[in-house]
């Protein structure tokens, strides 16, 4: 991974299983922060990553990436960016690996259709967990929430 751009080491391995319309995310953890490399094992997904780096030129900017078994696509989300997927096809198994391992009391997400961002869901309504469907928008966060950008 590092001869592909990917610095860190991956220390723990995930795997969810969603069906259509199911929209997971976005989450993150401040701190101990998580870069993702994510992937779909069964179906597709229209995945969506968030910047969250405070101080970034890219803040609170997203960007959207379908990843399915078809396209055989792998997606890197870096440190310091939330990350969402909904499910396009009738279920999908969605696999990622993380460089820091959970931390429940770090968890934190950002509401799926805060207005402010604007995210194009694919399939309304959406599902969603009663706990992303709590999630604070992204305004909401205090920067003492959010991870800072650096430039270096």
């Amino acid at each position: 991974f590092s001869e592909r751009g990917i610095p860190e080491r991956f220390v723990q391995d995930n795997v969810s299983f969603s069906r259509r319309g199911v929209v997971r995310g976005l989450h993150f953890q401040y701190p101990h922060d998580q870069g993702k490399l994510v992937s779909v094992l069964e179906g597709e997904v229209m995945d969506v990553t968030l910047d969250l780096r405070r101080g970034s030129p890219t803040f609170g900017k997203w960007e959207i990436v379908e990843l399915s078994v078809a396209n055989r696509r792998q997606l890197y989300i870096p440190p310091g960016f939330a990350h969402g997927f909904q499910v396009t096809s009738e279920q999908a198994v969605f696999f990622y690996k993380c460089t820091d391992s959970y931390h429940p009391e770090c968890e934190q997400t950002v509401l799926w259709n805060d207005p402010d961002l604007a995210i194009p869901w694919s399939i309304q309504p959406a599902e969603t967990s009663a706990k992303d469907g709590a999630a604070k928008r992204l305004r909401d966060f205090g920067p003492d929430r959010l991870p800072a950008w650096s430039a270096t």
